[in-house]
């Protein structure tokens, strides 16, 4: 099983490296095509950071593992909130006031509303990968729309500020091009490497694609958010580091969840609706009424970004007490 551990480690690594560069390249090439801030951080970031997810689920349903793209998309969403969001305000309490977040939050949960309906069935058919994806092109084309329709309130806009302040200046169209599409080869071929470690694993060990592709995949597919995330809080710029966070779990539900039912339908297993989607809809909720803030300005402070980690990490062991026995 050691050779399926180092591909899990390298995958894991170029995954990393290959995500970061394939969205400097991208926020480059579209800053010097002239594209607003607001669309670059809300798209194009969102997109790239979510990208690893995307592909990994893909990989997997087209490899005749639709469970691991399953267990990565809500597991992602789970550890986007319990891991990154509760490590990120334990190193830095949050703020969040931007009027752009207020927006994604009633669409997060419109999203959550939709998808726990089409798997309520206990399947994920194709018409359910279908009808995800197109939710996910509707996504896209509503923050491009309100990239381009609210260009004045932008300027008053903190997150707006913090997008600009992370594009990438100076580097040429060529060069930009050049990073962006290496970018998405190494992701491509990283994604590869890591469903195949992780499928070994599942099979040496005796656990489910699903668990596999809750801890083990989840975990390492969010590392993006997270670095991005508690970069983000360290620089002050509150409003992205949650905004990564709502903009990816969007991005799971939508497009990742929606790949394994378009590539290869399956049954879910019970669990997923017992156990993995309450605990996704619970966080969610939990971390509403953390950081919308009903009077004010949002806020999540050091003692519940330690309860949201304690969450997820009793998560992590009500799986190793269920899913792996």
């Amino acid at each position: 099983m050691w050779m399926e551990v180092l591909a899990i480690i390298a995958g894991f690594g170029f995954l990393l490296w290959s995500a970061e560069r394939f969205v400097l390249g991208a926020s480059a090439l579209a800053n010097n095509l002239g594209v607003s801030p607001l669309i670059i951080g809300m798209v194009v970031m969102g997109f790239g950071t979510s990208l690893p997810e995307m592909l990994v689920s893909g990989i997997a349903a087209a490899n005749g593992n639709p469970a691991l793209g399953v267990g990565n998309a809500i597991g992602s969403n789970i550890a986007n909130i319990g891991l990154v969001l509760g490590v990120t305000a334990l190193v830095v309490p949050l703020s969040v006031a931007s009027g752009t977040l207020r927006r994604e939050y009633p669409m997060l949960f419109a999203v959550m509303l939709v998808a726990g309906m089409l798997l309520w069935d206990g399947d994920l058919s194709r018409i359910d990968g279908v009808i995800l994806f197109a939710g996910f092109l509707l996504v896209m084309a509503w923050m491009i729309w309100t990239g381009l329709n609210g260009r004045d309130k932008a300027a008053v806009d903190p997150l707006a500020a913090e997008f600009e302040s992370e594009i990438p200046t100076g580097m040429s169209t060529g060069g930009a091009l050049l990073w962006a599409l290496l970018g998405l080869l190494v992701l491509i071929a990283s994604s590869r490497l890591l469903v195949w470690g992780a499928v070994g694993v599942a099979q040496s060990l005796g656990v489910s694609d699903l668990v596999i592709g809750l801890t083990i995949v989840a975990i390492g597919t969010s590392l993006p958010e997270l670095a991005a995330s508690v970069m983000s809080a360290r620089k002050g710029e509150d409003d992205m580091a949650v905004g990564n966070v709502l903009g990816s779990n969007m991005f799971n539900l939508l497009a990742v969840l929606g790949l394994p039912g378009l590539i290869l339908p399956s049954a879910l297993e019970p669990a997923v609706l017992s156990r993995d989607y309450p605990t996704m809809v619970v966080l969610s909720v939990a971390l509403f009424v953390m950081a919308y803030g009903f009077r004010g300005p949002g806020r999540i402070n050091r003692l519940e970004g330690g309860l949201l980690l304690t969450c997820f990490i009793g998560y992590m062991t009500w799986l190793g007490m269920t899913g792996l026995s």
